[in-house]
């Protein structure tokens, strides 16, 4: 099945580095890695029949043109913060003068 969309990968470097790679061509991504399914209850319709692969979660949409697949500890990682509330603000109090 061609497609015409890229498939954008995202892993962690040694480092702990978030490392991305965007490739056009699935056949690329199946020399990696192994496909297990197709996705077919996705509720983006543009994401149904795009391939599930093992060892990586996805496909997520990006921006137009672009499905994600994530490593699952980035995947992990990256829901917690985002699920994670927001630093509260600071006050500065004044001293009160009497």
């Amino acid at each position: 099945m061609a497609i015409e969309k890229t498939i954008r990968i995202i892993t962690r470097g040694k480092n702990g580095e978030l490392r991305t790679h965007d490739y056009e061509h699935e056949e690329t991504v199946l020399k990696m890695h192994r496909q297990i399914g197709i996705d077919d209850c996705s509720t983006d319709l543009s994401l149904r029949g795009m391939p599930v692969f093992r060892g990586l979660i996805g496909p997520m949409p990006e921006t137009k043109g672009i499905v994600r697949y994530e490593a699952p500890e980035v995947f992990e990682s990256l829901t917690k913060e985002w699920g994670a509330p927001p630093p509260g603000r600071k006050t500065r109090r004044r001293a009160s003068r009497r």
